[in-house]
């Protein structure tokens, strides 16, 4: 681990940012990482990381300068044009073939930033299938963590320099020019959907036929990018297809997918495979051919480990299960399905004995370990004993971790007749005892009874004592019993007052001729009355918790956004404005909106409340 990893200060810095940005940047490539802070430090005049947390603190608008830093959201159309031409005449033909005339076709554009390449594949594939049909099939989803670069890609409007790597035919078919700026036709921009998306928190997005991921991995670590490329393969269709940036490189080892054309950077998804192809892929990565003999080799060695008596389970480096004999199977209830699952997503990775951290010490240390007796418990009256060996699987020449198997070695028989003889050489052992002790008990049995006359006097005066106490407690547990019921006709009234009040308010909000939206400081809705359900056609169970400008009404709500938080911050006291809006009925009305803050009895601002009134018609 390098000096910049071990920086505890910096990963205090990170810490922070994750706790109150959300931005989790701990998979990132330590150097990199480092070298982008020092970059944005030393234009603000701080040497420090402790003093640039400080900073931080003090000035919330720099967490924007550093993100956008850190995150270098570079972007162009088109940007590579052999690569996006052997996309059009290469893939997408390949995806629209293999899917029916009614089947959607799916695409993620991953790390999107502010959306260029996400309208660039979309233009490929109106392209293709014409815009009715792209419009009825298409989907396609961009994601970035910058919510400002997600901001401007909904927007869908661009400057003439943005879009001079457009071929002119295309920018005068899906572009409109609007004051010297170019938009995005409705046409195709309707079936592309920005979101945020974290690829190493948030789970991926299924059933792609095409991932788009440029430049954006080769900025973490090898562990995280092992991580998103699992997800990736989780996401994908069965051969679906995965697009990479000039700048990254699938590892050579890595099977989930295998490349279309290499120099493109364009790979696709390998669905699940035996054993006997990996071992195939194993033996051809290592020399340029496999001779026709090893194929009959591996067979046998399939054959051989299927019906070997003692179950054996063997995991890749990492951590999916690759094979399971017939034995394991049978044993553990497995099928063929949970071939290729992570090995820690199956019971046996817990059950009967956690496997979990032997496997990664095994996986470290590159040596074997035995566990010894571990107990099955099948039934309440009966019990299964095994020997758990796991041993690494190593290629001696190049000196690589290949996988690890698991060999499960029952000794139950064994386990017994050790019981057994432990359990004679008790009972033995205590018949012996017994014996010395039944002459001691005859000797002392006078005496007990002797003493015994003296207990049962002192037992009477305890019992006497024992009484006095319980009707003590009888007494304090009836005061109890009262100021419990005292309490809860308590509890009953003040939830009485509380139902009355809600109920009151309900009324006053339904009363109301205008539209009421309250906003929490994240601009997420709290409530929202009849009259705007009444306007712009959501419930309220169909809007809460979402933010503003995620609804898809006829209100403008763009134009309000910066308002609202100048609101928020305390820089403005309220805002009105009239804005021209679609009502749920599609009629154009002129909308009045005032927006004031949502203060508590000390002047602290929880949020904003919004009035929203149709204009009257002159």
């Amino acid at each position: 681990m390098s000096t910049t990893e071990q920086n505890p200060d910096l990963e205090n810095l990170l810490e922070y940012i994750k706790r109150n940005r959300g931005f989790d940047f701990s998979g990132y490539k330590r150097a990199s990482l480092t070298r982008r802070i020092r970059k944005r430090m030393q234009s603000i005049g701080v040497e420090s990381y402790s003093d640039y947390l400080d900073y931080l603190e003090v000035h919330p608008d720099e967490f924007v300068e550093l993100f956008n830093t850190i995150l270098i959201n570079v972007t162009t159309f088109f940007r590579d044009p052999q690569a996006w031409e052997y996309i059009a005449s290469g893939i997408i033909p390949q995806i629209i073939a293999s899917k029916q005339a009614t089947t959607a076709v799916r695409v993620w554009s991953a790390g999107c930033a502010s959306g260029e390449e996400t309208y660039t594949i979309a233009i490929l594939l109106a392209e293709a299938l014409g815009i009715e049909e792209y419009t009825a099939r298409v989907k396609v989803f961009g994601t970035d963590v910058d919510v400002d670069a997600l901001n401007y890609a909904r927007q869908a409007n661009y400057n003439s320099k943005e879009l001079q790597s457009v071929p002119p035919e295309l920018v005068d078919k899906y572009f409109e020019q609007v004051n010297g700026r170019y938009l995005v036709q409705k046409e195709l921009r309707r079936s592309v959907i920005f979101g945020r998306h974290d690829l190493v928190q948030d789970a991926p997005i299924s059933k792609i036929d095409l991932l788009i991921c440029r430049n954006a991995i080769m900025y973490f670590n090898t562990e995280t990018q092992a991580k998103i490329l699992a997800r990736f393969h989780f996401a994908l269709n069965n051969n679906g297809f995965l697009f990479l940036g000039k700048a990254e490189m699938l590892f050579s080892r890595n099977h989930s997918y295998t490349p279309v054309d290499l120099r493109q950077r364009v790979f696709t998804k390998v669905g699940n495979r035996s054993m006997r192809d990996l071992l195939l892929n194993t033996v051809h990565s290592r020399s340029q051919g496999i001779i026709p003999e090893m194929v009959d080799k591996l067979g046998i060695y399939d054959t051989s480990f299927e019906v070997d008596l003692l179950a054996q389970i063997v995991v890749d480096s990492n951590g999916i299960v690759i094979l399971a004999n017939a034995e394991a199977r049978n044993l553990f209830n497995l099928n063929l399905k949970d071939i290729d699952r992570p090995f820690q997503d199956l019971e046996i990775s817990y059950r009967p004995v956690d496997l979990r951290s032997p496997i990664d010490q095994v996986r470290s240390n590159r040596r074997a370990i035995s566990l010894k007796d571990v107990e099955w418990s099948i039934a309440q009256s009966a019990s299964r004993y095994f020997d758990v060996q796991i041993t690494p699987l190593l290629d001696e020449n190049i000196d690589e971790l290949l996988g690890i198997k698991i060999t499960f070695t029952e000794v139950t028989r064994f386990k017994q007749l050790q019981q057994d003889l432990v359990h004679a050489n008790q009972e033995l052992e205590t018949a012996y005892e017994e014996l010395q002790s039944t002459n001691e008990e005859l000797e002392t049995t006078n005496e007990e009874l002797q003493s015994t006359v003296e207990e049962l006097e002192t037992t009477n005066e305890e019992l006497q004592s024992t009484n006095e106490e319980l009707e003590t407690m009888n007494e304090e547990l009836q005061s109890t019993n009262e100021e419990l019921q005292t309490m809860n006709e308590e509890l009953r009234q003040r939830s009485d007052e509380l139902n009355q009040v809600n109920t009151f308010l309900e009324s006053i909000l339904t009363s109301l001729r205008a539209g009421v939206v309250v906003l929490s400081r994240d601009l997420q809705i709290l409530i929202w009355n009849r009259k705007a359900e009444d306007m712009w056609g959501l419930r309220f169970d169909e809007v809460f918790s979402k933010q503003l400008i995620s609804l898809d009404i006829g209100l403008p709500i763009e134009r309000l956004i910066q308002p609202l938080r100048a609101i928020i911050t305390g820089e403005s006291e309220n805002y009105e404005v009239v804005l021209n809006a679609i009502n749920r009925r599609g009629r154009a009305i002129g909308c009045e909106v005032i927006c004031t803050p949502l203060q508590t009895s000390g002047s602290h601002i929880q949020g904003v409340i919004l009035l929203m009134e149709q204009q009257q018609e002159e």
